[in-house]
């Protein structure tokens, strides 16, 4: 029987090698990073300017409007190490089309990021004003969240208090051998030689002390969180039990024991990032973690603020989450909606219970705006409830008033919306785009690489909103 095969096209991997090819000719048209190379000019880049304003000796540093392009589209597809982006820049066209024939290497890269932290924020009221012009934001619905991501530290970098007060003891009593090793040395050498040698002890003296050094600091920390937690604490307790005085109430059962300033052994702190908290992940366990808030939009998913802290409860970050948005919103210069009469009416803010106290309710109506928070979970056999009709009773707690208002028609469609609005938008940064964990380090540096992160978000919602308008 004769011999036959299939026929396939030709292939010569040498020839397409040699073959120059152009970003312009092998991307789509309407590709992102068309878009930004089109977009980034345009903003307002003055705060990157001015760093290089100060200082005009040395080399040409790379062009601004370039190195802010390749860190938008880098963060924008999940690219986020300045080692990964400086390879990306030899290998991969659309990174090509950015950098040219001249590619940062990633020292570079991580400079320009550390350098300009404080640029992105004003960087991202750009961006925000450039979707309200859009007609993107119409705050109709603002609804907040947080998610934890991952810290820059590790969790055997870490001690607990209790093992830090046994390591400080154990060092303490080698340094004591040590220095009496090193009197001994000392004198035999003085009686020999009549100089004072003994080279290695004072560098492993010197390795023990560094690191008891690094752990008083720690442990001191540990002790200055727990004095500011035993003091909160404290003020909570005594402004109850002012307000059971004024009305004339007794305590409910037994006394508290008294408020203990001092740590529990279990207490950690991280020795690469001591800012970074343990945080419960989505059932992944504990981690070293930092709360990333965002308020987000309804009308496209458009992050209006966004914020990162510490605290792994979400409790005290409504009040200042929505100061935040109201401050980007003005700076963008997106209005606040107003009624027939010209008034500005109060903005829907919807949020998990996590948020809800009677005091961050009150803040929030004194900023003009109307909290829909949650005062419980709702069980699953509670979904199908009936909804409430009329005004709640004038004796009705802050807490009640909140729980009618969710069981209202408009107050029902307010929340449900909002596991639609905020929580997808954490599943396309997390999940679509990869990025789970921070690359900086600290409260200084973590929330302006979050600003980058959230406003490349939005980027990416007005480039798919700009193809669209192109392809209609």
């Amino acid at each position: 029987m004769e011999d036959r095969r299939k026929n396939y096209r030709v292939w010569n991997a040498q020839q397409s090698s040699l073959k120059p090819v152009s970003p312009r000719e092998a991307l789509p048209e309407d590709d992102l990073v068309f878009f930004l190379l089109d977009l980034i000019p345009q903003l307002d880049l003055a705060t990157f300017h001015q760093h290089y304003a100060r200082e005009m000796r040395g080399q040409p540093p790379f062009d601004v409007t370039m190195m802010v392009t390749l860190l938008v589209y880098a963060y924008a597809v999940g690219v986020c190490s300045s080692r990964k982006i400086a390879a990306a820049c030899e290998r991969n066209l659309a990174f090509r089309a950015i950098v040219g024939d001249a590619p940062p290497d990633f020292r570079t890269i991580s400079d320009f990021r550390m350098i300009h932290q404080a640029a992105f924020r004003p960087l991202f009221v750009e961006v925000l004003r450039l979707a309200g012009a859009m007609g993107m934001v119409k705050l109709g619905n603002l609804s907040t969240d947080g998610t934890k991501m991952g810290a820059n530290a590790s969790r055997h970098k870490a001690m607990s208090y209790g093992y830090m007060k046994k390591d400080i003891a154990r060092l303490e009593a080698e340094i004591e051998q040590l220095l009496k090793q090193a009197e001994q040395l000392d004198a035999e050498q003085d009686a020999a030689l009549g100089s004072r040698r003994g080279d290695e002890l004072p560098a492993e003296l010197k390795r023990r002390e560094d690191r008891l050094a690094k752990i008083r600091a720690a442990k001191a920390r540990l002790e200055a969180e727990a004095r500011a937690k035993a003091e909160a604490e404290q003020r909570r307790r005594d402004e109850e039990q002012a307000q059971r005085e004024a009305e004339g109430r007794q305590r409910r059962g037994k006394e508290p024991a008294p408020v203990d300033p001092t740590p529990e052994d279990t207490a950690q702190t991280n020795f690469t990032d001591p800012e970074a908290k343990i945080m419960k992940q989505s059932n992944k366990g504990f981690d070293y973690s930092y709360n990333a808030q965002a308020v987000v939009d309804a009308e496209e998913q458009i992050i209006v603020a966004a914020e990162v802290t510490n605290q792994a409860n979400d409790k005290q970050q409504g009040v200042p989450m929505a100061r935040a948005a109201l401050d980007n919103l003005a700076a963008a210069g997106i209005e606040q909606p107003k009624a027939a009469d010209g008034t500005r009416t109060p903005i829907p803010n919807t949020a998990d219970t996590g948020y809800f106290s009677e005091q961050a309710v009150e803040e929030l109506e004194n900023m003009g705006m109307d909290p829909h928070f949650a005062t419980g979970r709702q069980k699953h056999h509670e979904a199908g409830i009936l909804p409430v009709a009329g005004e709640p009773s004038v004796e009705a707690s802050a807490k009640e008033k909140m729980q009618h208002k969710l069981r209202s028609a408009a107050g029902k469609l307010l929340y449900a919306a909002r596991k639609h609005i905020v929580e997808p938008v954490f599943g396309q940064i997390k999940s679509a785009r990869g990025i789970r964990k921070f690359l900086l380090r600290g409260l200084k540096k973590v929330p302006a690489e979050w600003q980058l992160i959230c406003l490349t978000h939005n980027l990416l919602k007005i480039w798919r909103r700009a193809c669209g308008a192109a392809a209609s």
